[in-house]
């Protein structure tokens, strides 16, 4: 009922309100256009008379003959006496040569010929002609006409013998008489206002033309418009709050008591709405129960949920970190198991020896890295590592760092490795953990160096009393870090992937460790970088002197270090140099000849610029362009050509997506020779068939 009763009230509401504006805009639009035509029949009449008395002169026999005779006494005791007959301020007279003869004026105007020749060209198409102009003197108004014989009264016989002009000032009085006559107020304005539907003012606009039919300015007559509908729309606003304030009325206490906490838990269990379970709860009674349940099942949810998301980032990262884990430590270990295979079944000198042995030194030292790194995190995590605080020379010890690394920083790059200036070393000695210090150190000054290859590589420390901490830097010009990786970089099982990252490998797990050590410390670190422009890494620890004893500060000097007859063609596509020159040792008991890629992009062009090549040896994961981008470009142009994968994964999703993409087979680091000898055999024995 409420709402039928609502229904028609305001139908027959709108009705009423529909057609009260549709009265006040005819109301407005009516007194609008009456008051516009109003001001165009009055300007029509101001003008009038002048045209009347412009015309008689031009038809007179002896103003023909004054052009002749150009008697200017004739002139000023005739037509000159006429400025207050035509209500005007200039009277001038331009023969047919468009040249200007005479004028009479009144004291307004001073400027003699004003008339511009195009006004003149126009008379020669009609007679009387009337435009607008503005002169040093201000706005005027010019109504010009040709001078015919009495005789020719349309002025369309006879040739003019002359134009006569008669112009006034549209001043201060001109304005005043006009607004009299309109009962109105007068501005000119460049731009035309119409009257808006429930102003108190209404609009008149004249535009002022010039000669050539352009708009100079408008004349805007403004009058006020006394009939009001405003009390009337009042009055129907205030009936419809009425209406609203009783039908809010009427409803609030069903809607309060019932309805509300109805819609509310249907809200609910549609879609947990957070805010629909706190008003349930500020209901009274039964609901307001229900509430709470609603409340502790929401939060129940939530925790599933975030435990849930939780569990499968964690799952995620330690898929992401178990293959990066499986791909870093097989490939070391094909650098030794390789080597060590061609030590026990090859005959080689000692210089060969010596090489192979210090491949699998290196290859091992990496593989006992990679598991430190691993041992190092675990202990972090189970809460088996604690600061162990010393007495420590800062000096000394940042010395004793500069020089150990500098001798390892490999001779290929061509960096600068010097210490940061420090105006103000610590006068005493330190308590820190030193060893824990120097990691940290060591794993950002070596990560500087990894992705540095021309610039410079720098750190050092500087004191900040006042807050009582060490701050120190790691600065280098190397190939910075994207600002979307800042928030993750020092996450664990996650690593910035570049064509860099992959070459240099590691399992990304320094930063991981440093930041933990720092934080162990009571300290922080943080980054800034941009991508070709460099890093800087900073981390503090608390500054705690050891007063016991003043230490002597020792300058470090830096020095700057600057950086035919084959059985068949098989490209090698390896980014690793050990790998790549184990597959040469290996290839040297069979007669094939070898070219290598050093990443996928390369091994495409090669693949296109050489059509003698009968086999690929492709790495999977390589820069620039890897495995699978590589091989899908090869097969593009050359769909016959062989691509065997070589690949440090090993798992049945890693196998079947290699036989998807359109890989013949595929071999696992580290290499077993039989097995590729065996695949090499299958695929050229095949091609000697096929031939």
């Amino acid at each position: 009922m409420i709402f039928s009763s609502s229904i028609f009230f305001i139908f027959l509401y709108s009705a009423l309100f529909y057609y009260t504006t549709q009265v006040e805009q005819q109301v407005y639009t009516n007194s609008k256009n009456q008051f516009q035509n109003e001001v165009d029949k009055l300007f029509v009449l101001d003008s009038k008379p002048i045209r009347v008395a412009i015309n008689n002169d031009t038809n007179w026999d002896e103003f023909v003959n004054f052009f002749k005779t150009k008697d200017s006494v004739w002139y000023n005791e005739t037509i000159g006496n006429e400025l207050e007959i035509y209500n005007a301020d200039y009277l001038g007279a331009y023969d047919v040569d468009n040249k200007f003869i005479i004028n009479a004026s009144s004291s307004k105007i001073k400027s003699t010929n004003f008339i511009p020749k195009q006004a003149i060209k126009n008379l020669n198409k009609g007679g009387i002609n009337r435009f607008y102009l503005k002169i040093p003197e201000g706005l005027a108004e010019v109504i010009g006409a040709s001078v015919h014989p009495s005789d020719d009264p349309l002025k369309t016989k006879t040739k003019p013998s002359g134009y006569f002009f008669v112009v006034r000032l549209l001043d201060n009085s001109f304005i005043e008489d006009l607004e009299t006559l309109t009962s109105s107020e007068i501005e000119f304005t460049s731009k035309k206002v119409e009257s808006e539907i429930g102003g108190h003012k209404i609009y008149a606009n004249i535009e002022l033309k010039d000669c050539q039919n352009k708009n100079i300015t408008k004349l805007m007559f403004i009058r006020n418009f006394d009939v009001y509908f405003d009390n009337t729309i009042t009055i129907l606003y205030i009936i419809i709050l009425a209406f609203i304030i009783n039908l809010v009325v009427n409803l609030i206490m069903t809607r309060k008591w019932l309805y509300f906490p109805l819609e509310l838990m249907t809200r609910v269990l549609e879609t947990g709405n957070k805010k629909a379970i706190k008003e349930l709860k500020n209901t009274s009674g039964e609901f307001s129960y229900i509430g709470n349940l609603f409340e502790e099942n929401s939060n129940q949810k939530i925790e599933l949920i975030k435990s849930k998301i939780r569990a499968e980032e964690g799952d995620r990262l330690k898929a992401s970190f178990l293959a990066n884990l499986s791909h870093e430590i097989r490939t070391p270990m094909n650098a030794i198991n390789g080597f060590t295979d061609l030590l026990i079944n090859t005959e080689l000198n000692e210089k060969e020896k010596l090489e192979y042995l210090k491949v699998i030194d290196k290859s091992g030292k990496n593989l006992v890295s990679i598991i430190d790194d691993l041992i190092e995190m675990s202990k972090i995590d189970s809460n088996q590592i604690t600061p162990n605080y010393t007495n420590i020379n800062l000096e000394s010890c940042i010395s004793e760092l500069y020089e150990t690394i500098k001798i390892t920083i490999p001779k290929t790059k061509k960096i600068e490795f010097k210490l940061l200036d420090n105006l103000k070393p610590v006068p005493y000695n330190i308590i820190t953990d030193e060893t824990k210090l120097k990691q940290i150190i060591v794993n950002l000054v070596t990560n500087a160096i990894k992705f540095t290859d021309e610039g410079y590589v720098a750190f050092g420390y500087t004191v900040d009393d006042k807050n009582e901490k060490i701050i120190f830097k790691i600065k280098d010009t190397g190939l910075g870090i994207d600002k979307e990786n800042h928030k993750h970089i020092f996450d664990r099982f996650k690593r910035v992937e570049s064509d860099v990252s992959i070459k240099v490998g590691g399992l990304g797990l320094g930063l991981a460790i440093s930041k933990a050590y720092v934080d162990m410390m009571g300290g922080t670190i943080t980054l800034e970088s941009k991508v070709e422009k460099g890093s800087v890494f900073s981390f503090s620890i608390p500054l705690i002197y050891d007063k016991v004893q003043k230490i002597v500060v020792q300058s470090i000097n830096t020095i700057g270090v600057s950086k035919g007859e084959e059985d068949g063609t098989i490209l090698i596509a390896e980014d690793d140099n050990l790998n790549f020159l184990l597959f040469q040792k290996i290839m040297q008991l069979k007669n094939y000849k070898i070219i290598r890629a050093v990443n996928g992009l390369e091994a495409v062009e090669f693949c296109i610029n050489n059509s003698n090549i009968d086999l690929v040896l492709m790495d999977i994961k390589m820069p620039v362009m890897n495995g699978f981008e590589a091989l899908e470009k090869i097969k593009a142009i050359r769909p016959e050509l062989t691509v065997v994968a070589q690949t440090a994964y090993s798992s049945s999703d890693d196998e079947e997506r290699i036989f998807k993409a359109g890989f013949y087979n595929y071999i696992t680091k580290p290499i077993n020779r039989e097995k590729l000898f065996e695949i090499i055999d299958q695929v050229f024995l095949g091609k000697n068939k096929g031939s």
